[in-house]
């Protein structure tokens, strides 16, 4: 007995063997890249108030559509990239905007440097020239982002010889040293930028991000005669649109009894096994008299795995969509945890630490408990994918629970004449360290094992959109929040001076927001159809 197993390899611009340095320095290069953008978002909170002077509601509106639009972007570069310029292509131009929108940024800083900072009280909003080009090199540098994201790490992965067995292990240890580069920025930047941001000079720091970027042009450039190209292959959307399309055309249509009569092309593998779900798609694959003699010349008629290939994103939108809920709450983590922290004793053990660095704690935990997890013994029964994810919506509900009582705690303490440690946040900054642990990275592994082969990039864009989704979501009930509680002369749940104001409530409606979220996610991850392939012997 013999397994078939067939693919259609991607045609390449430069048939040659890949070369380690490349894969080297696209790690380098995302080193880099993270340091950089973490720098300069991870404490765009603390700069936009206590420089541009905005208001608390505004500053958290302002982050969170910054991000949602560096998450929201993927989306088109993927599609750019596959359809028409290519992965190598779409992270120089990708460059380009980057560099520009950073040294803009750092430009701006350094105008207004000498600006007299306000921590203690509110301070007046400043609108003009420098505004404006602080904002313009931050949404540059947003596209530039995330332009990035949809294309270095496919193309680090095209520097593999996939059909090497060891190229293709070496190619799953690539995976685990990008991420690993993620966080190295993430914890280079939380303890080295945000300290000179905040202790040395705002300018200086923007300005370390801006030598990031223009380090890794520089390398990426040089090393374009080593890299490995591939040509642009087209949309996947293409084969979703058909289905569609003779779905809608075979409407009147009856469909067999027997679902083996259905269309399907034997020659092509892998194929997907047919399930009886969105029955109205299976139309799309009625083969009549006259199509099938000429369907190969006329393929207006789709397979099986096609339709099937359509029934996964189908079966996916509901956990795609609370991921949007869910990363809502996770956002919090870059706006109202540190305007909290702000609002504390930023001294512990006689050191002061800059609320926004504490990321770098929360980073740190992530890593630990992936190894300690991946360190633990298997045993019989193993979480699937869905309930680790699952577990991760719960984490949330309790780390939205816990930021509400440091509030609360908080607020006793103001009106006591006292002021808490910073390091009251901790557990909630571990909370939701372990939830990122169960459900980001989980969901990045469910949505490329679930997705069809030609709409795994799509896929994992669409991770990336739901987290962009979430930001507008927090941005949106952060701006309802404040329309609605600080009406009649009332200060509001989040006002400037967070001492007259009720963050805690805040949090608490966030932390019902995620148990709605929870028990809605567990009715559709019971129902869900794991993706079943047929394989050929």
């Amino acid at each position: 007995m013999t397994t078939v197993l067939a693919y259609e390899e991607e045609p390449l611009l430069q048939d040659k063997k890949a070369d380690p340095r490349a894969r080297a320095i696209i790690l380098g290069f995302e080193c880099l890249d993270s340091t950089a953008s973490n720098g300069v978002t991870n404490n765009l909170v603390v700069y936009l108030q206590t420089v541009l002077h905005g208001s608390t509601a505004s500053n958290a509106a302002s982050v969170m559509t910054l991000y949602g639009v560096s998450y929201f972007v993927p989306i088109v570069g993927a599609f750019i990239a596959d359809a028409y310029l290519g992965r190598y292509k779409t992270v120089l131009f990708s460059l380009v905007l980057y560099l520009t929108g950073t040294i803009l940024a750092t430009f701006s800083a350094f105008l207004i440097e000498r600006q007299i900072i306000c921590y203690a009280k509110p301070c007046d909003s400043t609108n003009g020239f420098n505004s404006i080009l602080f904002f313009l090199g931050l949404y540059l540098m947003a596209f530039g982002v995330g332009g990035i994201r949809s294309s270095l790490l496919p193309f680090g992965a095209d520097q593999f010889d996939d059909r090497n067995p060891r190229e293709r292990e070496k190619q799953q240890q690539f995976f685990s040293w990008f991420y690993l580069c993620i966080d190295f920025g993430v914890i280079s930047s939380g303890i080295c930028i945000i300290w000179i941001q905040e202790y040395v000079s705002w300018a200086l720091g923007f300005g370390i991000s801006t030598l990031c970027i223009a380090v890794a042009f520089c390398g990426f450039v040089l090393a374009t005669p080593i890299f490995h190209l591939k040509v642009p292959q087209g949309s996947p959307l293409k084969s979703l649109f058909q289905v569609l399309v003779c779905s809608l055309k075979n409407v009147r249509l009856e469909l067999p009894m027997n679902t083996s009569l259905l269309h399907e092309d034997v020659y092509k593998f892998p194929k997907l096994e047919h399930t009886d779900e969105f029955r109205f798609l299976d139309k799309a694959a009625i083969l009549l008299d006259s199509e099938a003699e000429h369907s190969k010349k006329y393929p207006e008629v789709c397979t099986v795995t096609q339709v099937e290939e359509v029934k996964i994103l189908f079966r996916l939108l509901p956990v795609w969509a609370s991921g949007i809920v869910y990363s809502a709450a996770y956002s919090q983590m870059w706006t109202t945890f540190i305007q909290q922290g702000t609002a504390m004793d930023t001294k512990f053990m006689s050191i002061s630490i800059p609320s926004a660095s504490l990321s770098t704690f929360e980073v740190l935990c992530v890593m630990a408990l992936v190894l300690i997890y991946n360190k633990l013994p298997k045993i019989a029964i193993e979480p699937t994918k869905l309930q680790r994810i699952g577990i991760g919506y719960f984490f949330m509900i309790l780390t939205m629970a816990v930021a509400a009582f440091v509030e609360m705690r908080r607020l006793e303490s103001v009106r006591n004449g006292d002021v808490i440690s910073i390091a009251w946040q901790l557990p909630q900054y571990f909370l939701i360290a372990g939830s990122e642990m169960f459900t980001y990275i989980t969901q990045l592994e469910f949505f490329y094992d679930e997705a069809p082969d030609s709409m795994k990039s799509m896929c994992t864009s669409f991770s990336l959109l739901a987290i962009s989704l979430g930001n507008y979501l927090s941005s949106f009930i952060v701006t309802l929040v404040t329309a609605l509680t600080g009406t009649g002369g009332n200060s509001g749940w989040i006002p400037d001076d967070l001492n007259r104001g009720h963050l805690d409530y805040f949090f608490w409606s966030l932390c019902c927001l995620s148990a709605v979220n929870f028990v809605a996610y567990v009715a559709f991850a019971k129902r869900y159809k794991l993706k079943r392939i047929i394989v050929e012997l």
